[in-house]
C-alpha cells in the first residue's frame, strides 16, 4: 500500500492520461474521472509535431504508439485559393495516429499500470481542490470579437496527398490534411462564424469540402468518408491565457489552446503533463505544499508555452486575413528561413 497522498485527475484526453501514467511510474495513486468512453473520436489534427515526441521517449510510450501504427510525418504543404506552395520538408518529422488509437493506448496503459479509471463519469468539483487536477481539455468561449469558432473532424479513405501533412487556407477557416496509413486521411478544419450554425452534423460537408475549383475540393472528390468518426466542437477559446492565473492546478487545454494551425496542440498537452510530474510527486511524498507545487507547475508551464503563443497568435490572424494568408505563403514558398523561422517559434 502506498503512503503518498493520492491525487486525482479530472478529464481523460491526452495530457489527463499522460500525466497519469508518470504518476503511477512513480507510485502515486491515482484516480482518474472521465465524462466520456474509450475508445472515441475527437476533433484533432492527429499529428505529433515538436517537443511533445521528447515527452512520449521519456515517459517510454513513443515506442508503444509506433508498435500501435503511428507513422513518421517528414513533408508539409500549403494551399490558399490563389496560390501553393512547393512541398516542405518538416525540420522534425511529426507523428501521425488517429486519436481513436491514440486515447484507447494511453487508458489501457494507465490501467495497466494500476490507476483507477472511472469511465462516464462527470465530475461535479467546482473551484481549486487540494490533490485535484483538472485536465478537462478547452475552456468555452462562445463569441470572440463577434465570431464563432468551430471545429470539424472526419476520416475518409482514397485521398491522394502530395505531402504527408496538407494546410488548406479556405474562405472561412482552415482544413489540415493527415495521413493517418497509406489509405486513410485525417480531414480536420478550424472555422468561424458570425452566427450559429446548428446542422453541422449534416453540413459538415459544404465546411471541409472547400470551394468549387479548390485544390481541397479536388483533393476530396474521390474521398469515401468513414461517417462514425465525424466529429465537432464549438466554443473554441483562442486567447492566450497562463497557467499563473488560475485557481485550479490545470494541465492541456485546461491552461490554454494554441491555434490548430501551427500543429503543436497535442505537443503541449504532453509537455503540460511531464512538467506537472515532478511537483506533484513531491507534493504526494509530503516534500512540497500544495500551493508551492501548483505554482512551480504553472510557472514552468508558462515559460515553456510563452513565445509559443506568441507566435502561433500572429499566425492565427495571418491565415483569416486575405491579404495576410497570401503573403504568408509566398514568403514559406519562396523563403526557406521564413518556413524554419515559423515553425521553431511555434513549437
Amino acid at each position: 500500500m502506498s503512503d503518498q497522498r493520492p491525487i486525482t485527475i479530472i478529464g481523460g484526453g491526452l495530457a489527463g492520461l499522460t500525466l497519469g501514467i508518470g504518476l503511477r511510474r512513480r507510485g502515486v495513486p491515482v484516480t482518474l474521472c472521465e465524462a466520456g468512453a474509450y475508445p472515441r473520436h475527437r476533433v484533432c489534427g492527429e499529428f505529433i509535431s515538436g517537443r511533445g515526441q521528447a515527452t512520449l521517449a521519456r515517459l517510454g510510450l513513443q515506442e508503444r504508439l509506433l508498435a500501435a501504427g503511428a507513422r513518421p510525418a517528414t513533408t508539409a504543404m500549403f494551399f490558399s485559393e490563389s496560390r501553393t506552395s512547393n512541398v516542405k520538408r518538416l525540420p522534425e518529422p511529426a507523428l501521425c495516429i488517429s486519436r481513436f488509437q491514440l486515447d484507447g493506448l494511453l487508458a489501457f496503459e494507465f490501467r495497466a499500470l494500476g490507476g483507477d479509471l472511472i469511465e462516464n463519469h462527470r465530475h461535479k468539483q467546482t473551484g481549486a481542490q487540494e490533490g485535484h487536477v483538472r485536465a478537462t481539455g478547452r475552456r468555452s468561449q462562445p463569441v470572440d470579437r463577434g465570431w464563432r469558432l468551430f471545429g470539424l473532424k472526419i476520416h475518409a479513405h482514397h485521398i491522394a496527398l502530395e505531402a504527408d501533412l496538407e494546410m488548406h487556407l479556405t474562405r472561412n477557416g482552415y482544413v489540415g490534411l493527415s495521413r493517418l496509413s497509406e489509405d486513410l486521411v485525417n480531414v480536420c478544419g478550424l472555422f468561424r462564424s458570425r452566427t450559429t450554425q446548428p446542422d453541422l452534423a449534416t453540413e459538415w460537408g459544404s465546411w471541409l469540402g472547400g470551394q468549387p475549383g479548390s485544390r481541397l475540393r479536388d483533393r476530396l472528390a474521390k474521398a469515401s468518408f468513414v461517417e462514425a468518426s465525424f466529429c465537432s466542437v464549438a466554443g473554441i477559446a483562442l486567447r492566450p491565457q497562463k497557467a499563473l492565473k488560475q485557481d485550479e492546478w490545470c494541465v492541456g487545454d485546461a491552461i490554454t489552446m494554441i491555434p490548430p494551425v501551427t500543429g503543436n496542440g497535442m505537443s503541449m498537452a504532453f509537455e503540460s503533463a511531464e512538467l506537472a510530474l515532478e511537483p506533484l510527486h513531491a507534493y504526494s511524498q509530503g516534500r512540497m505544499s500544495w500551493q508551492n507545487a501548483q505554482q512551480q507547475a504553472a510557472r514552468r508551464c508558462d515559460e515553456a508555452f510563452a513565445r509559443r503563443l506568441t507566435g502561433s497568435s500572429f499566425l492565427q490572424t495571418a491565415v483569416f486575413s486575405p491579404a495576410w494568408r497570401w503573403l504568408l505563403i509566398s514568403l514559406v514558398g519562396r523563403w526557406p528561413l521564413v518556413w524554419r523561422l515559423l515553425f521553431k517559434d511555434t513549437r
